[in-house]
């Protein structure tokens, strides 16, 4: 056994939160693709069955007052608000990522006054939040301005209405630093909308703390909601009686079932409903949030840490000299739960890494992503999944 086994055998017997991997359907794989699609908590058939056959196949529309399927969208709130450091009563579920970025971006437009007339949004984001942040600026009548995170502060002006920024860069990993860049936006007298994807359930984010105007986030990688599970859309207690979503809805009516014409938004979070939520999707998040009780995100934090220091440890003593570059940020304060690699033939590298049973994966041109969830993922499978990484690269290399 090589000194880099006995180290992970030992970290994993001294792990605090090893218990809460038999929570989780898991198998022989080395699952290092949470970032993308958590792995199935145990919970979740078991409830689905119920809100099928039970919930649905017996008290049909009852459900709705019986099993709580009306409130479920505030509820579930609830439980995810302290995941993301905030008070109860300011995240509602329901609808896609894409959605709430919507909904978010033009309500912070719409709080910050007519006088502004410009919008910033992170350069580097996952392509769809970009897609958002133009449509949402040719709405309101706004120019739109790409900037690097790290170009944010001086790039603000009197004219920024609101910021859009990633917590984690979805490529690389690179965390950044919210409550700074927040701090600078409320300076320039703007309103920071955050995207969470990257960040919620593997590190603290601080929304309440560090003052953060509006949030999203999605809840099928890191909080284990299943695929496509509904996101949620985050508004700060104090913007929530000015907060005119520009996809008002039935469900977000002060009266839902008055079907009145004219439109009186909720008090509160429930102003962020649109429509009819997905009930099935949503109570599987609901079961699948449970894994959550007794854990504290900062013991999340410190394994995450500890789990992507140990992946690069094992990186540089398994794998050849010169076939990978580290994309992600060393210092602990710029780095997410994940780790990206550059390599040749990345695309193939990761389909010889899933034939041998380590599951990453690939962002085009060449970068291989490993994500890394503390609450399921170990030491033995970070040491697993750099040796077979060497393998592969050394085969690819000739080495």
């Amino acid at each position: 056994m090589s000194d880099l086994s006995s180290r992970a055998r030992e970290l994993d017997s001294a792990d605090g939160l090893a218990h809460k991997r038999k929570e989780f359907v898991l198998d022989e794989v080395v699952y290092l693709d949470g970032n993308s699609l958590g792995a199935l908590p145990v919970a979740v058939p078991g409830r689905l069955d119920d809100v099928v056959r039970r919930q649905w196949g017996e008290l049909r529309i009852r459900s709705w007052d019986e099993s709580g399927w009306w409130t479920a969208p505030e509820r579930i709130g609830d439980r995810i608000a302290p995941l993301v450091g905030a008070a109860a009563g300011q995240i509602v579920v329901g609808d896609s990522t894409s959605v709430n970025v919507f909904k978010a971006l033009v309500g912070a437009v719409r709080l910050a006054g007519e006088e502004r007339d410009e919008i910033l949004v992170d350069a580097t984001t996952f392509p769809t939040d970009g897609y958002l942040a133009e449509s949402a600026a040719r709405l309101t009548g706004r120019t739109l301005r790409p900037v690097d995170p790290a170009e944010v502060p001086a790039a603000l002006s009197d004219r920024t209405a609101a910021v859009l920024l990633n917590h984690v860069d979805y490529r690389t990993g690179r965390l950044h630093d919210l409550p700074a860049l927040t701090a600078a936006v409320h300076a320039a007298g703007a309103l920071a909308v955050w995207d969470l994807c990257h960040s919620a359930g593997a590190l603290p984010v601080g929304l309440d703390e560090h003052g953060v105007d509006l949030a999203v986030g999605c809840t099928y990688k890191y909080l284990n909601g299943g695929p496509g599970s509904p996101a949620y859309l985050y508004v700060r207690r104090a913007h929530q009686d000015r907060f005119d979503s520009p996809l008002p809805g039935w469900n977000s009516h002060a009266e839902p079932f008055g079907m009145r014409p004219a439109y009186e938004p909720a008090p509160g979070a429930p102003r962020g409903r649109v429509g009819t939520p997905d009930i099935l999707s949503m109570l599987a998040l609901e079961a699948a949030l449970e894994v959550w009780e007794g854990v504290s995100v900062d013991a999340v934090r410190a394994k995450s840490l500890a789990l992507t220091d140990f992946f690069l440890e094992c990186v540089a003593a398994y794998v050849p000299d010169g076939t990978v570059e580290c994309l992600t940020p060393r210092p602990h304060e710029q780095r997410g739960s994940q780790i990206a690699l550059r390599c040749d033939g990345a695309d193939g590298v990761m389909r010889r890494l899933i034939e041998r049973g380590v599951v990453g994966d690939f962002r085009r041109p060449d970068v291989l992503r490993f994500g890394f969830t503390p609450l399921y993922v170990g030491f033995g499978d970070v040491e697993r999944a750099a040796a077979v990484l060497g393998e592969v690269l050394g085969e690819v290399s000739g080495s």
